[in-house]
């Protein structure tokens, strides 16, 4: 069933003032081509929790108990060729949720996969940040404390909501493409960041770009060349040994905030690897969330 504006507002009402479990909700990103109801044919489900051939971009909202009116907006990786719900953003929406914040996991569309073009995941991310602050209210959120947090490709794609939220990457034009697409916060975890050389070997760069060398493209979608001095505040944790997504990515991220004068904090872990979601068993990794949320109120978020 194919919604409109109206009725997809009416929904987000009706479901609020019901209180109804947060698992029994997913919000369509794009009324007029999304439906409401869970449904096989939204995505294929495959090995070890993720998800690809994604047909019907949402998000999914996990309310907490008690509120502390910050949201976050989690964005799981897998090269923009899949997406690692459950070893990621599912586990990580849970965590945020138990702590107060209300957590909404981005299912989002994958370039270059099912007639999809290269900009799909960012008119996802972006359009999603715009509904969260469009219905801040109805979800006891604080507009102007609205974050993005996203694993590998997933960190990608939140840095570039991040660094290009004056950007319009779709041309939908209703009231909610108005709102302000600008994140207060950016938390990135072993993140792509560069797509220039010697970092132009990643799955997510193939996924995006696949044989071809743009150099024009490569700089837009590089986010530490994106940069400025409207960049959100933006914590970043990644494990020396990264072999997916070569530590030098959040170097040059680092560097990068630094010459912006933008506040950051990052954090590098001995080992780990890659994909390591909440943090792998006996290693440093395990420690990023507890440092998250310290830094969240080190920047006065929290």
């Amino acid at each position: 069933m194919k919604i409109n504006h109206f009725l997809f507002n009416s929904f987000i009402f009706l479901w609020l003032s019901q209180n109804v479990d947060a698992a029994t909700l997913s919000l369509p990103l794009w009324p007029n081509t999304a439906t409401l109801a869970p449904s096989s044919e939204q995505y294929t489900l495959i090995k070890h929790g993720a998800i690809r051939h994604i047909t019907s971009p949402q998000l999914r909202v996990y309310p907490p108990k008690q509120s502390n009116h910050i949201a976050v907006l989690v964005i799981s990786g897998g090269g923009y060729a899949r997406e690692e719900l459950a070893k990621e953003s599912t586990p990580t929406a849970q965590f945020l949720q138990e702590q107060g914040f209300t957590v909404f996991e981005l299912i989002y569309r994958l370039p270059n996969q099912d007639g999809n073009n290269l900009l799909a995941p960012f008119q996802d991310g972006q359009r999603a940040l715009r509904i969260i602050r469009y219905h801040a209210h109805q979800f006891n959120i604080d507009p102007d404390k609205i974050g993005v947090l996203g694993f590998s490709a997933g960190g990608h794609l939140a840095g570039i909501i991040a660094t290009q939220w004056q950007q319009q990457f779709s041309n939908l034009n209703d009231p909610i493409d108005q709102i302000s697409a600008q994140p207060n916060f950016v938390a990135l975890l072993y993140p792509i960041i560069s797509m220039q050389a010697p970092l132009d070997h990643t799955h997510a760069y193939k996924s995006l770009f696949g044989s071809n060398h743009d150099l024009a493209k490569q700089i837009l979608f590089s986010v530490d060349l994106q940069v400025k001095q409207n960049t959100p505040p933006t914590f970043l944790a990644h494990a020396i040994d990264d072999p997916i997504s070569p530590v030098q990515n959040s170097l040059n991220m680092q560097t990068a905030l630094q010459q912006h004068k933008i506040a950051y904090e990052l954090h590098l872990f001995k080992n780990g690897g890659h994909g390591w979601g909440l943090g792998k068993a006996n290693t440093e990794t395990m420690q990023w969330p507890t440092l998250f949320l310290v830094w969240l109120k080190k920047i006065d978020i929290l």
